[in-house]
């Protein structure tokens, strides 16, 4: 099953029927094509006819399908969608930001879903309603993404506290969706007081997750070695919680001595802003051990900057920094969709190809172009 979803996913980003009949025999996709672009039109169908006021009010009665084509509308490429799209999050707006909003990275084989299973499952024990936003990995070859986060929480995929969402990375640093801080904004709209942001992993800019969340947290493994000091670094300065997992069998005593030396560690770092002192913990989501000692590190940690004025005060500035950052998607999307510009793009190509002229006088001459063309 997760073959065929992956499959359906190259095929929908236009890889050739022939190829994947010939790495998946099983699948007689030139019959199969038909369908996939029937389902794709009725699809396109589907957008056309959405409502933004409907949605809306399916979304704070905490109607879930009605969630999900929001943010299918949110997420949409298509330029007709974005009026419709503004719309719709301008509407949730308002009744938005009732929850903690909690990044979770980790390099890969962590076991970041795992660990989401078993402490969304600790969380809706509690009362609360969980969102899951998972961006998965996208191919840098075919643009295809398998989607399967779902099929990794079992449980909490078929629990009717939680929402599991999973998007495509796309090109965007971090491993964080393009439209995944609207997507935010929906799921609050919809109820849901926790929204937990699995990223694809550590490697990338996580400055992205962090601009979005009030809290970072950072999983680890025990052993892993030297060859990931470099990258530990950067995301640990970052972290208001670090957590080593599979703490259990054989790995309980390393994770115990892992713990305390990046205690020990992260006492160097420079003080936050906002008073906290970064916690390191150490959990097995197998055995569901230490996993309710997190939550009380995250309640501990909003309790602390809600006092202090902190809480207020980072969102006000995300909301600041994501301003910025959408009027240069805004722009870039403006340039590269003019056919005029691209061919000059392409023209100068040759030319810096060529050595004829610097990247970068060429970069200022399509830029003037641009400019003069009355762009901006």
């Amino acid at each position: 099953m997760m073959q065929f979803i992956g499959i359906i996913v190259i095929v929908l980003n236009n890889t050739s029927v022939s190829k994947i009949n010939y790495l998946y025999p099983q699948y007689n996709f030139s019959m199969k094509k038909k369908k996939i672009n029937d389902w794709i039109k009725k699809r396109q169908e589907h957008l056309k006819k959405i409502n933004p006021e409907e949605i809306f009010d399916g979304i704070r009665q905490g109607d879930r399908v009605a969630l999900s084509s929001g943010i299918t509308l949110v997420e949409s490429q298509n330029p007709e969608h974005r009026q419709d799209a503004n719309d719709l999050v301008q509407r949730c707006l308002k009744i938005s930001g009732n929850s903690i909003r909690i990044g979770v990275t980790g390099v890969p084989g962590v076991g970041k879903s795992t660990f989401i299973e078993s402490f969304g499952k600790v969380l809706i024990e509690k009362g609360h309603q969980l969102a899951v936003l998972a961006v998965d990995p996208t191919s840098s070859i075919s643009g295809g993404s398998i989607l399967g986060d779902k099929t990794r929480m079992h449980e909490l995929s078929v629990n009717e506290s939680a929402f599991i969402r999973p998007s495509p990375a796309g090109d965007t640093l971090g491993g964080v969706a393009r439209k995944t801080r609207e997507t935010i904004i929906l799921c609050e709209a919809a109820g849901f007081d926790v929204i937990l942001i699995e990223t694809v992993g550590v490697g990338q800019s996580e400055t992205v997750v962090k601009s979005m969340v009030d809290f970072f947290l950072l999983l680890m493994l025990s052993g892993a070695g030297d060859e990931l000091q470099g990258i530990k670094k950067g995301i640990m300065e970052m972290a208001d919680a670090l957590v080593i997992t599979k703490a259990d069998g054989d790995n309980v005593k390393k994770s115990k001595m892992a713990a305390r030396e990046y205690k020990n560690a992260m006492h160097l770092f420079p003080p936050n802003e906002n008073e906290w002192i970064p916690q390191v913990a150490t959990c097995s989501s197998y055995a569901n051990e230490g996993v309710d000692d997190v939550w009380e590190v995250i309640t501990s940690f909003q309790n602390q900057i809600k006092l202090n004025g902190y809480f207020e005060k980072t969102r006000h500035e995300q909301d600041k920094k994501w301003l910025s950052e959408t009027l240069k998607e805004m722009l870039l999307n403006d340039f590269f969709s003019d056919a005029k510009m691209l061919e000059e793009l392409k023209r100068m190509q040759n030319i810096v190809a060529k050595g004829e002229l610097s990247s970068f006088q060429a970069a200022e001459i399509i830029y003037q172009l641009y400019k003069n063309d009355g762009r901006i």
